[in-house]
């Protein structure tokens, strides 16, 4: 089977080394004019000349990345199977759309208001009680497009700063830690959860995932898993769904999606019997889905900027480096590090004793070090 990708960066590198044990082989589909794959068949296309070409190279396609036009998506949907569907990918383009479709379907979220200039941000402010995170209606990620207020007397500096048309407006979240769920879903409709991990951001990017996380409840996991089905089912959803949730004194409150592989999944790759990346092939591919269970405990640490110590980091016999053969750059994803253990105890160690051949990572803060 030739499955096509749209997007050329290092989640699309890899779902194609996942899914060539499979026998399938893959074309990327690159409208950024930079594409980091590094393998398999890549057609650039910055004008959109090339569309017809790539669908003739593929009999299926999915995505890595969701900002890219829904139209594209839609279109390549009248002539070949899209997976996961262009509805997923138009909510999650859209804060708006995403918070309502959450509510429709009783996910617990923030309390929110759009804003679509500097006065309503004010109001909104107002209205909600500082502090708000405000952020772009669209386009947003690792933190970006995004600013607090602290007294609705900042809306007019943050709206400047944010530099968007419409923003969301939401109530800032008193939570004890982030985690996050990843599941999929068959073609068949079976769905399948992994262990929910928690998750530690610094300056807006991700740079530890522990999993499973630490101290969560059943009960907890259960409302989670309740959620995420629930999304699957109603967006008919093929594929892998990343769910982001706060963990909050009166239970999880939803933050966003994200209707892919997930940079928080990662762990899964060596900490988990089938991969995120495979299962989403898996799922695309209409075969039967694979085992989800963690094995043992894990860690993902994110490689930002800066590679740091490679060597050092290779001579440790519990880690697995994964690099995405990108040049350093500050806040840029270069690649990560699975840090596996039996125990938290022993994997806060190893995660600590990784970290130091990183010049860019921060101290590890989570609910295993507090």
């Amino acid at each position: 089977m030739r499955i096509g990708v749209l997007g050329a960066g290092q989640l699309g590198r890899m779902l194609a080394l996942a899914g060539y044990p499979l026998a399938k082989t893959f074309v990327f589909y690159d409208m950024s004019g930079s594409p980091s794959a590094g393998l398999g068949e890549v057609i650039i296309d910055r004008e959109g000349k090339y569309l017809d070409d790539f669908l003739s190279r593929v009999d299926r396609v999915t995505y890595e990345f969701e900002h890219l036009p829904v139209a594209i998506a839609e279109k390549i949907a009248q002539s070949t199977p899209v997976h996961p569907g262009p509805r997923a990918l138009q909510v999650c383009q859209n804060r708006e759309a995403e918070k309502t479709l959450f509510g429709s379907l009783g996910i617990p979220t923030p309390q929110w208001r759009m804003a679509d200039s500097a006065e309503s941000l004010k109001t909104a402010a107002e209205e909600l009680g500082c502090p708000v995170v405000a952020k772009s209606n669209t386009e947003g990620y690792d933190g970006k497009g995004q600013a607090v207020l602290r007294s609705p007397e900042d809306a007019a500096g943050a709206w400047e700063d944010i530099g968007h048309e419409r923003l969301m407006v939401e109530k800032f979240v008193e939570f004890t830690r982030e985690v996050s769920l990843i599941a999929v879903r068959g073609a068949d409709g079976e769905v399948d959860f992994y262990p929910m991990a928690e998750n530690v951001h610094h300056e807006g990017i991700l740079r530890y995932s522990i999993a499973p996380a630490p101290q969560l409840s059943r009960e907890l996991e259960e409302k989670a898993d309740g959620y995420i089905r629930t999304l699957l089912n109603e967006l008919d959803y093929v594929g892998v769904l990343a769910l982001e949730l706060f963990e909050t004194a009166n239970g999880l409150v939803a933050n966003e999606m994200a209707p892919r592989v997930h940079n928080s999944g990662h762990w899964t790759m060596e900490g988990a019997m089938t991969s995120q990346f495979e299962n989403h092939i898996r799922a695309v591919a209409g075969h039967p889905l694979g085992n989800t269970a963690a094995r043992g405990v894990s860690c993902m640490v994110n490689i930002i900027g800066e590679h740091g110590d490679v060597d050092r980091i290779l001579e440790l016999p519990y880690t697995h480096l994964h690099l995405y053969a990108k040049g350093e750059r500050p806040g840029r994803k270069l690649g990560h590090v699975n840090v596996l253990a039996d125990s938290y105890e022993e994997l806060k160690w190893r995660v600590r004793n990784v970290a130091q051949f990183l010049p860019s990572s921060p101290e590890l803060d989570c609910s295993l070090t507090r």
